[in-house]
């Protein structure tokens, strides 16, 4: 499902000139494995993830996810992609303030390329499958932090991408939240999809099928 080879990334520092983030990274993810994705701040996890997302594409290597060669995509191919083939859950919720649940999920469906037919029926779908069907007409303000979190990854679900990557998706959240949620990843894991999880959360690291380690800007 994922393949990463000789994967490069640095940044540029005016004081200290080139700084590499990631060196040489070989790394991959077969379909309906989840892997959370460790290691010390400042050690590459979420440009590893930003990469595989298709919101970073300044490396050197090769980023091949669901069969698509990353390199090879222009920036309306990689929104396309980010929209379709992949679904992002970032530690901050992003939702809009003013929409209801149902329409926050369904804002995919404004950036693709086609009309996506019952769309709202679509959200409505994805929002049970996270345990809010019963809370489609609320409004972000009117919900915990756990359940903006559900809505979150229930827009990630929309599309109904092959893989989820999370960046610290617990990373806001109350303990008994977190546990919450990561439930929630673990059942996703079991209906088939891929998961891919930076995280510092031990019990989320506990449900992934494996532990990749990041130190130096390489995989452990």
């Amino acid at each position: 499902m994922i393949a990463v080879r000789n994967l490069t990334r640095a940044y540029t520092d005016g004081a200290k000139g080139s700084v590499p983030v990631l060196r040489d990274v070989n790394f991959e993810v077969a379909a309906g494995e989840f892997v959370a994705l460790t290691g010390r701040s400042g050690s590459g996890k979420s440009t590893l993830l930003n990469i595989l997302g298709g919101l970073d594409h300044e490396y050197a290597g090769e980023v091949v996810v669901d069969g698509v060669r990353l390199s090879e995509l222009n920036d309306v191919s990689l929104s396309q992609y980010r929209n379709t083939r992949v679904g992002i859950v970032f530690q901050s919720f992003h939702l809009v303030q003013g929409l209801t649940l149902i329409e926050n999920v369904a804002l995919p469906s404004m950036f693709g390329t086609a009309a996506i037919p019952a769309a709202d029926q679509k959200a409505k779908e994805a929002l049970v499958r996270v345990g809010l069907g019963e809370k489609t007409a609320r409004q972000p303000h009117q919900l915990s932090g756990g359940e903006r979190q559900r809505v979150a990854i229930a827009r990630a679900l929309f599309m109904n991408p092959k893989v989820l990557l999370c960046d610290e998706p617990t990373g806001n959240l109350d303990q008994q939240t977190a546990d919450e949620i990561t439930a929630v990843f673990k059942t996703l894991n079991q209906q088939g999809l891929t998961v891919v999880a930076v995280t510092h959360e031990e019990r989320l690291k506990q449900c992934a099928s494996r532990v990749a380690h990041l130190s130096e800007g390489r995989i452990q």
